[in-house]
């Protein structure tokens, strides 16, 4: 994780911005469809400071560049970036967040620019509004991309990949049921429309995959769904005879960058069909577009702006957060077989080094994804295999690189995250591992995070509850010592979609105070503890929410609880009995049996493995 030189790029990015009248340039990470993880063509924040993490924004002025990003990420930011950036350690005392030190920089009448279809409305209006107080001229929505500019031949193309359909035994119910159950979300709002930006959305409402961003499954597009018509704003060139088969006649097919100019017209057109009416006035309350929270400014201010939307979470995000049964079985079986995958690679990489092999970071990856592509049904990883050894460890998102890695250490911590996609779930699981004799501080940390995972799969809470009331279940043990982890609890996972998916998470966010847990709802567990420069400990296991009997019923509501569906041992040798109570052992041999039985039957011919899995899960 060496720094790039970013003197020459930020050079020209000034002097565009001095064409543009623009003082302040605002670089966030996302894309034009506010997804986590983007293409090569859309790492504009990347490019211009040189930090690869998924999270963070870059604010560049005449004479200053910073970069705000989260806990994750504050140790990969501090190595990536130059001396042209001050690092802004989003959520520390005393640290401006992104907007606060965008306003900082705005006073005295100075102007901010940033693309309008890389920020929300909400955004762009909370923004606006705190520049304004502070003296700023207002925030400039930009046609076009500064960033894109600057970056010129060099830039990667944007991909344009074909669409699969996804088939019902996967998806468990047809798009035209999705598309009823919209609509009648719309119907209940009295809106004539609804615009869905969120490519994730768009696939799993259409039953569609694609492939136009690494690890997800998704494709650029655009939906516009009104209470009689559903139009898919696409390539055509992305469409065979399959998916055209499937869209039917019920889906219009337009060109992608369309959907502005034709917001645009259908608004005005309202606007107009309402004035002619006799009651203009409750016609206009009555007749309000939908957008959801995460929908661009640009795609907003197409529609009339604020006076024509209604800002609503997305129905569809919702919806698709809560997995059917297809779904849900789907889970079950893909987590087996991934967790098979995962035994066979740690009993190889621990007989390859029990050899004295020489296995960096990046081969280790390599072989995993090998063992994994032969699964069924494996459409390929669900993010960057995390594969670090040692004091990579403690980089939360540590992305090893060719010729950039560490050889792996059999004395040291080897933290492994990774995942896959299948036809029939998607899968993100962590382990950590010693092949040598671990501190008796890597065995107390990894038994204290390991105490707070099972504390939150044990977990049963009446309905109502969410995820931010859940987290404290699995800090509570570092708490205890003064330790604690800077990243999230759990996030929701997608259904052969994305690994990371809304609007459900356990943390501290506050928006995982928002949507309550609900049966169907999957969702990972992996709390850790983290020592800069020394190791890091990570464990991770996918649940899925489910209601439980419970002895009282106290509010006369349902209660629920979570079934774990990740197939992997814990390392024993990491572990720390003493410091387990009676009934987290049995927690652990229960969930040790279960693995072993589930998985047994994939080494049949494969004696390493075999003796692996026997020796790490037998009961302690």
């Amino acid at each position: 994780m060496e720094p790039v030189n970013t003197s020459g790029s930020l050079a020209k990015l000034r002097e565009l911005m001095k064409r543009e009248k623009v003082d302040v340039y605002v670089v966030p990470s996302e894309d034009a469809h506010s997804s986590e993880y983007i293409c090569a063509a859309d790492a504009r924040r990347a490019f211009i400071c040189g930090f690869t993490g998924s999270a963070g924004c870059a604010i560049i002025t005449q004479e200053k560049a910073a970069l705000s990003t989260d806990g994750r990420y504050f140790n990969q930011a501090q190595h990536q970036l130059d001396s042209n950036w001050e690092l802004l350690k989003q959520g520390l005392p005393d640290v401006p967040t992104w907007q606060e030190w965008v306003v900082q920089q705005a006073e005295g009448g100075k102007t901010v620019g940033v693309d309008a279809t890389l920020i929300t409305a909400q955004q762009a209006k909370g923004l606006e509004t705190r520049i304004k107080k502070k003296g700023g001229t207002g925030l400039l929505g930009m046609p076009k991309n500064l960033i894109d500019e600057v970056w010129g031949t060099e830039r990667p193309a944007r991909p344009n990949n074909k669409l699969i359909v996804l088939e019902q035994k996967y998806a468990g119910k047809p798009f035209q049921e999705k598309l009823e159950a919209l609509r009648k979300e719309m119907e209940k709002k009295k809106s004539p429309g609804f615009v869905v930006s969120m490519l994730d959305e768009i696939a799993w409402l259409y039953n569609l995959r694609g492939s136009d961003i690494p690890y997800n499954p998704v494709f650029f597009s655009y939906a516009f769904i009104t209470p009689t018509d559903a139009t898919l704003y696409i390539d055509s060139s992305k469409l065979d005879e399959k998916v055209l088969d499937h869209l039917g006649d019920e889906v219009k097919i337009r060109p992608y960058h369309a959907i502005f100019d034709e917001l645009a017209a259908t608004s005005q057109k309202l606007k107009e069909e309402a004035a002619a009416t006799e009651n203009e006035t409750s016609t206009k309350e009555a007749q309000k577009w939908l957008v959801s929270n995460k929908t661009s400014w640009a795609l907003s201010k197409a529609l009339g702006g604020e006076e024509n939307i209604e800002v609503i979470r997305s129905p569809i995000e919702e919806a698709k957060a809560v997995k059917n049964d297809t779904e849900r079985e789907g889970m079950r079986n893909c987590h087996v077989r991934d967790g098979a995958a995962l035994i066979e690679y740690f009993a190889w990489l621990e007989n390859e080094l029990g050899k004295g092999e020489k296995l960096d970071e990046v081969q280790a990856a390599d072989k995993l994804e090998e063992i994994r592509s032969k699964n069924k049904d494996f459409m390929g990883l669900s993010f960057d295999t995390i594969s670090s050894t040692g004091a990579n460890a403690a980089v939360i998102h540590y992305k090893p690189t060719p010729g950039a890695c560490a050889v792996i250490d059999p004395k040291a911590v080897y933290l492994c995250d990774s995942g896959a996609q299948y036809l029939d779930g998607t899968t993100d699981t962590t382990r950590t591992l010693h092949f040598g004799e671990p501190t008796d501080m890597e065995r107390k940390a990894y038994t204290l995070v390991l105490k707070g995972m099972v504390a939150l799969d044990r977990a049963v809470f009446p309905k109502g509850t969410t995820g931010f009331a859940l987290d404290v279940l699995a800090r509570q043990f570092l708490w205890a010592e003064g330790l604690d982890y800077r990243h999230g609890t759990g996030h929701g996972v997608g259904s052969f979609l994305n690994v990371h998916e809304g609007p459900i998470g356990i943390g501290t966010r506050i928006q995982y105070s928002e949507v309550p847990l609900g049966p169907g709802m999957v969702i990972s567990d992996e709390p850790g503890y983290y020592e800069d420069g020394s190791f890091g400990i990570r464990i991770e296991n996918i649940i899925m929410v489910k209601e439980v009997q419970t002895n009282h019923n106290f509010g006369e509501r349902p209660y629920y609880g979570f079934e774990h569906v990740t197939m992997v041992p814990m390392c024993k040798k990491l572990t720390d009995p003493c410091l387990l109570t009676p009934a987290e052992k049995t927690w652990l041999n229960d969930y040790h049996a279960e693995v072993y039985e589930k998985t047994k039957g994939f080494f049949e011919k494969d004696s390493i493995a075999l003796k692996w899995l026997e020796r790490e899960t037998a009961a302690i």
